[in-house]
């Protein structure tokens, strides 16, 4: 793999493709960290939902939460401005895998710099009519995902970023990160949160370990293998996305392969059949699809 790599590094060099860095952990150590911008941290997009289902995976664990958990249950203060009734019906499970119905991509991070969903994101969701029955269709959207991590900071009874960083980053040695928060203040589910790439690749090195980092297990080996498998197919399956887990999407020619996904290609690619994490850094100007051709030709395919 770290061959594989380093002739994808050579390929990038050849041309401006907008990749920030490439970290390769493998066999339990860093195997590689080249960088073509100097460290820092940068916004991972949607990558950040992997944390979010994590953050979910550690509450079902700790019994504070199911799959079948009811959105409205936990918020029954939003039941009298809820008009489709199926909106009632929306579980965890069912925001996990974008399954909500809402049957849109809301609160995408163009729309939410125009105001979208001002005050009151919950309350903003809850109003809608849905176009689908709730498991009925996976349709992405940062909505859902935002949603589950109110259920989730709800259900613990803490601020949805501190429960993250006491069971989640402190246990992975990381800092107390910079997060986009919704106008209440909730640390923002669907993306937000920046970190340098050697924090980041942690997630993925976690799942790599099933669940457990440094002799700790810190969410369930369980919720590791249910949130990189396929739980809903995407309509849109091939070589690098061939359905989707718990916020995480499997990549197919790989076994048992999947990844943390953010825009513009901010990726933690979790390779257990080679035992290693490939993470990649990338600035808003990369031309992704240009990329992934790269990355898949070079690592991905067998």
């Amino acid at each position: 793999m770290l061959d594989r790599v380093k002739r994808l590094i050579e390929a990038l060099k050849e041309e401006n493709t907008g990749i920030e860095s490439i970290a390769l952990w493998q066999d339990g150590e860093m195997k590689l960290v080249h960088r073509f911008v100097p460290a820092g941290p940068r916004l991972i997009y949607s990558h950040t939902k992997s944390f979010i289902s994590t953050a979910a995976g550690v509450a079902i664990d700790e019994g504070l939460l199911t799959l079948d958990t009811k959105l409205v249950s936990l918020f029954p203060e939003y039941a009298s401005i809820i008009t489709d009734g199926r909106v009632k019906e929306i579980t965890l499970r069912h925001l996990l895998t974008m399954s909500s119905g809402f049957g849109g991509a809301f609160l995408m991070s163009a729309n939410r710099r125009k105001g979208e969903g001002y005050p009151d994101y919950i309350a903003y969701m809850l109003k809608k009519e849905l176009k689908y029955a709730p498991g009925e269709k996976f349709v992405y959207s940062n909505a859902d995902t935002h949603l589950a991590g109110c259920m989730v900071e709800r259900a613990c009874g803490k601020p949805l970023l501190q429960y993250c960083y006491d069971k989640i980053f402190a246990p992975l040695d990381m800092g107390f990160p910079a997060w986009e928060t919704d106008p209440n203040g909730t640390a923002f589910g669907g993306s937000g949160l920046y970190l340098d790439i050697t924090e980041m690749m942690k997630l993925g090195i976690l799942y790599l370990n099933k669940g457990n980092y440094n002799g700790k297990q810190v969410v369930s080996e369980s919720w590791v293998k249910q949130a990189g498998s396929k739980q809903i197919n995407t309509g849109h399956e091939a070589i690098w996305n061939s359905g989707y887990g718990y916020q995480f999407w499997t990549v197919g020619q790989r076994e048992n392969a999947f990844r943390a996904d953010g825009a513009y290609g901010q990726f933690s690619i979790v390779l257990p059949d080679v035992n290693a994490v490939l993470a990649i850094q990338s600035s808003e100007q990369n031309n992704v699809q240009k990329f992934c051709d790269k990355l898949i030709e070079y690592v991905i395919e067998l």
